[in-house]
């Protein structure tokens, strides 16, 4: 009895204070393996007389499975000390940011996400997209739009001119993407329903202005187009991209080579706080012009202005974005720093819709 007594208070001490389970494997090899401790005492009991079989029999079963017992109490008690360490060394902070996908790191640049914005609005209005070349003729920027000999935009101050071709004409960057109307005009039989986004180039520069900027037009051709239909284009389109209920819009008499009669036209707005909003307010924001196309033009692209008539309208698109996004200057659009591409610029996959949102 002391001998068992003295047996089962080591072993049990002794897997009490396993530091680990490879400690406590070695306890169980020792203790009930084939050699182990307890294990020896089982085999004595194949030599004892009946009597002594009865009486020590019970106390070595009972003492193994004690041991046995203790084993897998222990057992457990490291495994779940284990698994703390564990999650303690792998804990994952969900207060953190999520880190993005790779194909969602990147940034869509402000001018990408408007020239998207005002397509699909202007898609919903049943327009689709033209397109021309950045360098073009005297004819298509210029001559056929019903710019005179002599007119002031046709000097250097505001026109980037090519050198002269063999022929001695010289070709331009487009200072507008009004020639495209004209490419539309001569190779699409009317009904036109066109806008035309792209790059234009003038010589200026500040914080308003750059030698390259970029314009939409818009173009209507068909035997009914009016000024009505003009005002209610616009103030659809208004009112979708800068996203409110209302907008109220002032037409003010202007002049363009290319349309007659011409209008600029202003949005309602406030300026409180030193923050642009439209919609609402009593202040006046120029945003565009547009006007009715002048019949020199339809009859410089074989149309006869007896039979069609149409307008045309265009805007700044990085003025747009300057407007909606709060972005007081103009030069950083260009400069391609990270950081401001990182701050105004928009996620990959929000691609712009009427249904989702412009901006989701």
């Amino acid at each position: 009895m002391i001998d068992l007594e003295t047996l089962e208070r080591d072993l049990l001490g002794q897997i009490d204070t396993a530091a680990d389970e490879a400690a406590l494997e070695a306890l169980r090899v020792s203790a009930l393996g084939k050699k182990g401790s307890v294990s020896e005492l089982l085999k004595t009991l194949g030599t004892m007389t009946p009597e002594e079989r009865k009486e020590r029999g019970p106390l070595i079963n009972g003492l193994r499975d004690r041991v046995t017992t203790a084993l897998g109490t222990r057992r457990e008690a490291l495994q779940g000390a284990a698994l703390e360490a564990r999650l303690a060394s792998e804990r994952i902070d969900v207060t953190l940011p999520l880190r993005e996908a790779p194909e969602a790191r990147g940034r869509i640049h402000p001018i990408s996400q408007v020239i998207d914005e005002i397509t699909a609005i202007f898609a919903d209005l049943g327009f689709s997209v033209a397109e021309g070349p950045d360098i073009e003729t005297d004819e298509y920027n210029f001559t056929a739009l019903n710019f005179p000999e002599g007119h002031p935009a046709r000097e250097m101050h505001d026109t980037f001119f090519l050198a002269p071709d063999h022929l001695g004409r010289r070709k331009v960057l487009r200072t507008h993407t009004s020639p495209v109307q004209i490419r539309t005009m001569r190779s699409v039989e009317p009904p036109i329903r066109v806008i035309i986004p792209g790059r234009t180039y003038r010589h200026d520069s500040d914080q308003t202005h750059t030698p390259m900027f970029h314009q939409v037009e818009g173009l209507v051709i068909d035997r009914q187009a009016n000024i009505a239909n003009l005002k209610w284009v616009l103030e659809s389109f208004a009112r979708a991209f800068f996203e409110v209920d209302s907008v109220g819009m002032r037409f003010r008499p202007s002049f363009f080579p290319f349309t007659e009669p011409s209008a600029e036209v202003d949005i309602q707005c406030t300026r409180k706080g030193g923050e642009i909003r439209f919609g609402e307010g009593t202040d006046w924001l120029e945003v565009l012009g547009c006007g009715m196309v002048h019949p020199n033009v339809l009859k410089n692209c074989g149309l006869d202005p007896d039979q069609f008539q149409g307008f045309a309208f265009g805007m700044g698109i990085d003025r747009l974005a300057m407007l909606k996004y709060g972005m007081p200057d103009l030069r950083p659009f260009f400069e391609a720093d990270m950081r401001w591409i990182e701050h105004y610029g928009f996620r990959p996959l929000d691609v712009p819709s009427l249904v989702g949102g412009l901006t989701a």
